[in-house]
């Protein structure tokens, strides 16, 4: 036959013809090797094809891998190109359809095509050759080596059959021995496939020794751990047998006593605790088995611990709220400056609890952006009542035992950080603070979010059961307040248990009273300044805030000021003359040049440039949109880290101008001649969001018309490809940017007017508002605006 060639059979004195093209079995999960007998089950219908083929010509059948031996249905693209040519000596047919057969591996070949026929795949074979590199000696010392290796191997394998060995042993071929041994290796399938298409014998030694080596460490640790686990377990029942002789030495010199008084006083410390019923059988139960412990095993330590935990836990302690409505609003009104809306709801939420001393009322959370004061109206409400105050952070908690406690099992188990901050408080009814609860995350290890439903749930928060505990603890009458910067990524039916109360940020003049009221005396207070007259003027204070600070609240603005103060106190220290009145000239002099400029005049004098107004997680803020062109065939690219609905919204505002072209003056051939490209500076920070519809809109209509859109103006709204704008959020917090940054001239949705009358009259001097339903009335009044 063309192409065929003749090969020796390994086990059999004759020649055998392999031939050049091979019907191809794939095999799952197992590699066949030159010289190994292998039993295999069959049930593809292409394989048993494939084996029919051979069975009716001359008994060879080309074998190679599966690559991913999950796939049911392999392709020719899912086999390895390196196999062996299998002789089916044995065949055997069952009723289920299935073959099994014996195989004896004879060559290693490389598939140099293989073709995917109906009834089973083929393949062009080359014969591979195995090539004896390098010196005899090397070789040698390598087959020693691997012989070595795999007889320690063996000898830690139990039962492994010595006829087995004394085969393997008695080949002399490195080639066909290192075969034969790596059958007997637990090796995974890309090993097995490497090795069979290794044809430098020394190599292939090398790769054998190299797995021996690693198996046998496995192995040789398993056995140590096995030994040690042993060894440990007759040490236990000589203690145990010890402790028993211990007891009977304790007991004949009267020295039992000791650990009965002790015992005694942790039996009276439970009852005093007054614990519910169900928690003091279970505390004593815990005693019970404590006494039958001998006090320097690790079970002794781990029961003592939970005793202590118990008895140290306020059951039944609390303190008497002081329900003083004018006393609490004394307190806000002292440690808080503005939040007339926030102090008003927890006035009123104090006043029903005064009213209803049982009542199973909502939870409180104050969402705003950071340095606004969240933390501290939590600590002022603790302070009204009179109650303890405990703050838990949950910013970054992952694991749902910081919440429900690890089970005493594991070492180091203590309760979750609720029970943990009522030990500190030492009462059951304290102000409890759940910071950044925004924040919480989630992985393997649980949900936390999912544990805090119960915590902040009234119909279940009485009968709290913590994994340490074993036994249900009454939340019921601690006061929960939680804060976050964002509401969104609170989980939904967390955010269904509690009720927002939304803070804002400060306008330019509030920020002036907080800080000559509160920042400044505490941080002179913080710097050693207490005493000494020293005055921050107000043109000094607003460069502070406008120049140097860009934020919501007032965190910022308070680091500055001690900076300030800082500076001060070292000249008093190094004793200089150090200035009693700071004005506006001296903060420059201080901090260098102003770290935020007022860019909108700068920016928007060009056409295509347009100021939006944006919502974040600190508060508002102003966002620049930029729009050029350049020639092209009408493709937009938007740039700027943008998320879906914000890219959304460009499309929108573009498919709006093209179908309004002619109503709008537009040249017919300008989108089929320039490519546009919008960009939204700041491009390191994510952006996202509906309401920059109208911006993205004026700005290309700017860049159109070649008309400059004052730098005065402001606005914001979300837009349809029909030009309708829409109503979008966060209009206080956008309005107070807008005024923050010089803005003089805002556009709104028309349906957020509404919302406007809820924002202070103080807050809104200096600003005009125009309220637009469509995107024509945005053009028109901006065409009024510039001529």
């Amino acid at each position: 036959m063309e192409g065929e060639f003749s090969v020796q059979i390994s086990g059999s004195d004759s020649t055998e013809k392999i031939p050049a093209i091979l019907p191809i079995v794939p095999l799952r999960g197992i590699v066949l090797y030159p010289g190994v007998l292998l039993p295999l089950a069959i049930a593809r219908k292409k394989s048993i094809d494939a084996v029919n083929k051979a069975l009716i010509s001359d008994k060879l059948v080309g074998f190679l891998a599966q690559e991913n031996p999950a796939i049911e249905e392999p392709t020719k693209k899912d086999l390895y190109k390196v196999g062996c040519v299998g002789n089916v000596l044995k065949m055997l047919k069952f009723p289920d359809g299935t073959q099994r057969v014996l195989i004896q591996g004879i060559k290693r070949f490389k598939a140099t095509q293989i073709t995917e026929k109906d009834e089973y795949f083929e393949a062009k074979v080359k014969i591979l050759k195995n090539k004896n590199v390098g010196k005899a000696v090397e070789l040698e010392a390598l087959t020693r080596s691997l012989v070595n290796y795999f007889k320690n191997f063996v000898s830690l394998i139990p039962d492994f059959p010595d006829e087995i060995l004394s085969l393997i042993l008695e080949i002399k071929s490195p080639d066909k021995l290192a075969d034969m041994i790596s059958v007997h290796v637990n090796l995974d399938l890309k090993q097995r496939q490497e090795l069979l298409e290794t044809v430098s014998v020394p190599d292939k030694l090398i790769k054998i020794i190299g797995w021996l080596t690693q198996e046998l460490q496995v192995l040789e640790l398993g056995s140590k751990i096995q030994e040690d686990v042993e060894t440990e377990l007759g040490k236990s029942q000589r203690e145990f047998l010890l402790r028993e002789q211990l007891r009977a030495i304790r007991k004949e010199l009267g020295e039992e006593n000791d650990v009965s008084a002790e015992h005694e006083e942790l039996k009276k410390q439970i009852l005093e605790t007054k614990m519910p019923e169900s928690a003091e059988e279970y505390a004593l139960r815990e005693l019970k088995n404590l006494s039958r412990m001998h006090q320097s095993s690790a079970e002794y330590s781990v029961a003592r611990n939970y005793l202590d935990w118990m008895i140290s836990l306020p059951w039944n302690k609390e303190t008497s709220d002081d329900w003083s409505l004018l006393d609490a609003e004394k307190q806000l009104e002292k440690d808080h400056y503005g939040l007339e809306e926030v102090k008003e709801r927890i006035i009123e939420f104090l006043a029903i609890r005064k009213l209803k001393k049982d009542m199973k009322g909502p939870i409180l959370c104050l969402v705003g952006p950071p340095g606004v004061g969240k933390t501290s109206v939590g600590k002022s409400i603790a302070l009204a009542l009179g109650r303890k105050f405990a703050r838990i952070s949950l910013g970054g908690v992952h694991d749902e035992a910081e919440i429900r406690g690890h089970r005493r099992t594991y070492v180091g188990a203590l309760p979750g950080r609720i029970l943990q901050n009522l030990r500190k408080v030492e009462v059951r009814n304290p102000v409890i603070m759940l910071d950044e609860i925004d924040k919480l995350g989630r992985d393997n290890r649980g949900d936390p979010s999912s544990a805090l439903l119960e915590v902040l749930d009234p119909e279940q928060n009485n009968t709290f059961a913590d994994h340490y505990l074993d036994t249900e603890f009454d939340l019921s009458k601690i006061l929960f307040i939680a804060t976050a910067n964002v509401v969104d990524t609170i989980p939904g039916p967390l955010r269904d248990r509690m009720e927002i109360i939304n803070i804002s940020g400060y306008t330019l003049e509030e920020k002036v009273i907080i800080a000559k009221s509160y920042l400044i005396p505490k941080e002179k207070e913080a710097t050693g300044l207490g005493k000494r007259k020293i005055t921050l003027e107000d043109d000094a204070i607003k460069i502070i805030i406008s120049d140097y600070t860009r934020e919501a609240g007032v965190r910022q603005l308070s680091s500055k000021i001690n900076s300030v103060f800082r500076k001060i106190g070292r000249l008093v220290a190094e004793g200089k003359r150090s200035p009693r009145t700071i004005k506006a000239k001296k903060i420059e002099e201080m901090f260098g040049s102003p770290k935020f400029i007022n860019e909108i005049a700068e920016r928007t004098n060009l056409p295509g440039v347009v100021t939006g107004l944006a919502w974040t997680a600190v508060g508002g803020d102003i966002l620049f949109i930029e729009a050029n062109k350049m020639a092209g065939k009408g493709k937009l690219t938007l740039t700027g880290q943008l998320g879906n609905v914000m890219q959304e919204s460009a499309q929108a505002a573009l498919s709006f101008l093209k179908a309004s072209a002619e109503a709008l003056k537009i040249p017919t051939d300008f989108f089929s001649q320039n490519d546009l490209h919008i960009h939204f500076p700041a491009g390191a920070v994510p952006k996202d969001g509906p309401s920059a519809g109208i911006t993205i809109a004026t700005a290309l209509f700017s860049l159109i018309k070649e008309e400059v859109v004052p730098s005065n103006l402001a606005m914001t709204g979300e837009i349809t490809i029909k030009g309708k704008v829409l109503p979008v959020g966060g209009i206080k917090e956008k309005v107070l940017a807008a005024k923050r940054a010089g803005i003089s001239k805002v556009i709104l949705p028309f349906r957020n007017k509404a919302e406007l009358y809820e924002v202070k009259e103080e807050y809104l001097v200096g600003l005009d508002f125009i309220f637009a339903e469509n995107i024509n009335q945005v053009f028109s009044e901006i065409k009024k605006l510039t001529s």
